[in-house]
């Protein structure tokens, strides 16, 4: 029998307006997408820790997270 001690998922995941916009509302609303998707994870109580957010030319943001997987122990994985 085997059973899962500890896990996490590792995201990369890239925020951006779905029409052709200028860079400055590209990346505010880029920003305000982000800070809604940390609010849903901390509503849910999941557990996570953003690794890397980068913004590219066109005003999107590139951000790598490490979140809980569904209710499965992430162990050493957020450390």
């Amino acid at each position: 029998m085997k059973r899962v001690k500890a896990a996490c998922l590792c995201q990369t995941l890239v925020f951006s307006c779905a029409e052709p916009a200028p860079r400055a509302l590209v990346l505010q609303q880029a920003r305000q997408d982000i800070e809604r998707y940390k609010h849903t994870l901390e509503r849910g109580h999941t557990p996570y820790r953003i690794v890397e957010e980068i913004e590219r030319p066109d005003g999107s943001v590139v951000v790598k997270v490490i979140r809980q997987y569904n209710a499965v122990p992430v162990g050493d994985y957020l450390d």
